[in-house]
């Protein structure tokens, strides 16, 4: 396969001009297709702060079990529900795991508090994601959350995305396992999720908004291979653009498949 032949695959499932970027685990095949704008990464934007996170608890500043408060001011609407409301005392592994696992906005704003989004970008700037940036906290609805700290939008390039999960698959980020375990749980199995095969495992995040529709994550193929894989659309999330994830990576995965038996 080629770059031009994975644009193709992504157009042909309704995806327009997708940013796709592919790369086996381990090394070998990479295949891109990516125009270079700038896409919003709604809720992947929580991948690389559960790295964050996660690089806190291994230099020692926090633990996954220390405690910490939901305050009123980091409230905001959900698409799953959330035991986090004000005065409810939480713990930074249950805040992970509902960022990754039911994509809580609310603890994502807890965590931006607790981790300083400037200390956040710079942790990840540092581990070679030099174009991540934690600006604002999220918004489930509108109108969106007063937040005075502010200074921008989010960014998670595809690009960054791919190379993040290719490193978490490999364990080559701070409580790597931890993290792949959790994103192994998503509660939304519904988009390149709908073109797996039997025996295909994907711990991955998805991000939505009314402007875009993302899929990320580490596949591995029933036969063993490994890939991460990022999807960014600027299609408006709905029922329909989740379908068309499914076909894509439908069409995709011979191609995967017959990349992998190649490189044997």
């Amino acid at each position: 396969m080629t770059d031009s032949a994975l644009a193709a695959l992504a157009a042909a499932a309704g995806l327009g001009a997708a940013q796709v970027h592919l790369r086996r685990v381990g090394g070998g095949a990479a295949w891109s297709s990516d125009d270079g704008r700038w896409i919003s990464p709604a809720s992947l934007i929580k991948l690389p702060l559960a790295v964050a996170a996660g690089q806190a608890i291994a230099a020692g500043r926090l633990s996954w079990k220390s405690p910490v408060c939901v305050t009123a001011a980091n409230l905001t609407a959900n698409d799953a529900g959330s035991p986090l409301v004000p005065g409810y005392w939480s713990r930074v592994d249950e805040l992970v795991r509902l960022m990754l696992q039911r994509s809580d906005n609310v603890a994502t704003n807890v965590l931006y508090d607790l981790l300083g989004r400037e200390r956040a970008t710079g942790a990840l700037h540092g581990l070679g994601f030099r174009r991540t940036f934690f600006r604002r906290k999220l918004s489930g609805a509108e109108p969106l959350i007063d937040d005075p700290q502010a200074t921008g939008r989010n960014a998670f390039p595809a690009r960054e995305a791919v190379a993040l999960l290719e490193r978490l698959a490999r364990g080559r980020l701070p409580e790597a396992a931890r993290l792949r375990e959790i994103l192994a749980t998503s509660y939304w199995d519904v988009k390149l999720s709908r073109g797996l095969a039997p025996g295909d495992a994907f711990a991955h995040k998805t991000g939505d908004t009314d402007a875009v529709s993302h899929d990320a994550g580490i596949l591995r193929l029933a036969a063993g291979d490994t890939w991460a894989i990022a999807v960014y659309t600027d299609l408006p999330s709905s029922d329909e653009v989740d379908r068309r994830f499914g076909a894509f990576m439908q069409a995709l995965r011979p191609q995967l498949v017959a990349a992998a038996h190649g490189a044997r």
